[in-house]
């Protein structure tokens, strides 16, 4: 009996390789995906596409002296928790949707760096950047006259020139004092690199990844069951309560805390303490961080024990 033979054209079906288990997904990827597919980047079967114009990065001066813009003194020291230390005393941050990098030069002076951004928008950069150092308020005016009212601020003067309150945005603010409720440093940020981590990416700069901060309705997508998970403990249902409460405002929440800016201090502070979670030192905190009330002074139990 004669075998079968098989053409020579015709080949052993090969084993398909199995493909090797995917990397497990991190937390974040889990929670982008529980908020359903738009957070996908949207894909376009257009080859037509606006030509994005940008320039070469480079450092550019913004005429500060250092008297008026210590940044040792201004971005790490507990009013903003966005601020990385990229390199030695080089520190990034988000103002906005535009990644800037800050240092000082040689003179004292501070110079700015934009990431990645088009040139049509450095004019609107330069100026998001100048208002969130509050540059329209002068320090030296303001330590003459600390100096003359104080003894003890006189002497401790030299050593504090170029402290400056910032003015930040007010959604951004109020959801980062909030995490700071009974809270260190080290944990605060961590908890705002995460609710951060939800905006859109911007860049990577010195090993840290830095993001748009998410919009109010992007914040409102997130489950207190989430935030717990995260380590956010009583917080969550404070941030939970809080983006609920100023979603239900009158015309949204951006505008009326927009519109604090308007009032007196003891009246923001009495609207700021309806939101969950806030109480008088963290709308003390909010009102002078990014509400224009230069004279409000958070106190806490730390402020009362050394006076």
């Amino acid at each position: 009996m004669q075998s079968l033979k098989l053409p020579r054209t015709m080949k052993k079906r090969r084993r398909p390789i199995p493909r090797p288990p995917s990397t497990p997904p991190t937390p974040q990827t889990l929670l982008l995906k529980t908020l359903g597919a738009s957070n996908n980047k949207p894909t376009s079967n257009s080859s037509k596409k606006p030509r994005i114009l940008f320039n070469t990065p480079k450092w550019l001066p913004l005429n500060i002296p250092q008297s008026e813009l210590s940044l040792s003194l201004t971005l790490p020291t507990g009013q903003t928790f966005r601020w990385k230390e990229t390199t030695h005393l080089h520190y990034t941050g988000v103002i906005g949707s535009h990644l800037i990098s800050l240092k000082h030069l040689q003179n004292g002076g501070v110079a700015y760096l934009l990431h990645q951004t088009p040139s049509s928008e450095e004019d609107d950069a330069r100026s998001a950047l100048l208002d969130f150092l509050n540059v329209g308020i002068s320090l030296t005016e303001i330590w003459e006259v600390f100096k003359a009212s104080d003894l003890r601020f006189a002497g401790l003067a030299r050593y504090l020139g170029g402290a400056r309150v910032l003015r930040q945005d007010p959604l951004e603010c109020l959801i980062q004092f909030l995490c700071s409720s009974n809270n260190n440093i080290g944990r605060i940020t961590k908890m705002v690199d995460y609710l951060s981590s939800l905006g859109n990416y911007l860049g990577s700069v010195g090993g840290f990844d830095f993001y748009e901060f998410p919009s109010l309705d992007r914040l409102s997508m997130i489950s207190e069951e989430d935030l717990r998970k995260a380590g956010f403990g009583y917080r969550a249902k404070y941030i939970i309560g809080t983006v609920k409460a100023l979603q239900s405002k009158p015309g949204g929440g951006i505008e009326w805390l927009a519109s604090l800016r308007e009032m007196d201090l003891h009246q923001v502070v009495d609207a700021l303490s309806t939101l969950p979670g806030v109480g008088p030192k963290v709308a003390a905190c909010i009102a002078l961080f990014s509400l224009d009330q230069h004279h409000a002074i958070p106190v806490d139990t730390h402020v009362w024990q050394e006076c």
